[in-house]
């Protein structure tokens, strides 16, 4: 399974960006996808993630309301939607997929199996 990540970039205060997460897995629909962010001199956090069951998806409440998770089969690409950033959204973006995890480990890194690269994002104040 491969992941790539992509879309980061540098925007400012209430901007919006969108991050691709494009999965080279025959099992797209079902993995579980999530997305962590890791800031500098900071463990690696929660963003949220897409359930392949049912495709239900969950969000820190640190983005809650402004950021959303999208999967496109036709693609096999998961999206991350974020919509009035702060500056406090800068860290590196990763998304990750597991075909196994269970509900209650969704927001626990270690429980995703694969993993991309990361892609920066920046937001100025």
């Amino acid at each position: 399974v491969q992941l790539q990540a992509s879309g980061g970039g540098l925007v400012q205060a209430g901007g919006s960006l969108r991050l691709s997460c494009a999965a080279a897995v025959r099992t797209f629909t079902k993995h579980t996808f999530g997305w962590f962010r890791q800031a500098p001199g900071k463990d690696r956090e929660f963003v949220g993630a897409f359930l392949w069951s049912g495709g239900t998806t969950y969000y820190a409440d640190s983005v809650k309301g402004r950021f959303t998770i999208t999967r496109d089969v036709a693609k096999n690409t998961v999206y991350l939607q974020m919509n009035n950033l702060r500056p406090e959204d800068t860290g590196v973006y990763y998304c990750a997929s597991d075909p196994s995890i269970i509900l209650s480990r969704i927001r626990m890194s270690r429980a995703y199996e694969y993993w991309g690269r990361g892609t920066q994002v920046t937001v100025s104040s």
